[in-house]
């Protein structure tokens, strides 16, 4: 998988079935979805990959949560809270990816988790739906929390991942979009197709790169 979103709220979670989505996420360019809660039903256009959203205040909680929902989901997606917390998250290799850093407390995210993430080989979300549905001083906290991740990023060199968190075909966006969306806060157009690529590279670590042209 080259494109994939990496996180999806299907029925009962949302509004739309896992069917319908995957159809959606096909025709506008994706070869894979991440969706939270299901079984992946057969014969969709595009790869379904079943998945877990853990959270809780301690880690504690969430490697409990983490051991249980490992045996069927393929990516667990454990929800940000303070800095102590991420720290650990990000130095558990039961998890795949950290997500809802934008509404984590603020320096939740700091240098310290940069390098965990990093060498625990575990992605940072970057969801796209407070981009789209956001409007004023939040949307613009929200850029500035995504600026922040990127400017990381770039010096410990952990995965990012792109989500559109959607609950419904109407929250999901063409591929080709998500480049200027995530231009908002100054990523460039290889480093979104690398991390539309990271589902892939997290299932399959040696797969190959694609261009996004």
């Amino acid at each position: 998988m080259n494109f994939a979103d990496a996180c999806m709220h299907p029925y009962p979670h949302g509004d739309s079935s896992v069917r319908r989505l995957a159809h959606e996420a096909a025709a506008r360019g994706y070869d894979g979805i991440v969706c939270v809660g299901i079984s992946p039903p057969p014969d969709t256009p595009v790869r379904v990959i079943p998945a877990a959203v853990v959270a809780g205040k301690t880690f504690k909680d969430i490697s409990v949560q983490v051991r249980r929902e490992s045996r069927s989901a393929d990516l667990i997606l454990a929800c940000a809270g303070d800095a102590g917390l991420n720290r650990a998250l990000l130095s558990y290799r039961g998890i795949h990816i950290l997500k809802g850093v934008h509404a984590a407390p603020r320096r939740a995210f700091d240098h310290i988790c940069a390098r965990n993430a990093a060498d625990s080989e575990i992605a940072v979300d970057i969801s796209l739906q407070p981009l789209i549905g956001s409007r004023g001083a939040a949307r613009q906290k929200v850029l500035q929390c995504y600026a922040d991740i990127l400017r990381l990023q770039r010096r410990y060199g952990f995965r990012l991942a792109i989500s559109s968190d959607a609950r419904s075909v109407l929250d999901l966006r063409h591929v080709r979009v998500i480049p200027h969306l995530c231009g908002l806060f100054g990523m460039e157009p290889a480093e979104t197709t690398a991390a539309l690529g990271t589902v892939g590279r997290l299932l399959h670590p040696d797969m190959p790169v694609e261009v996004l042209e």
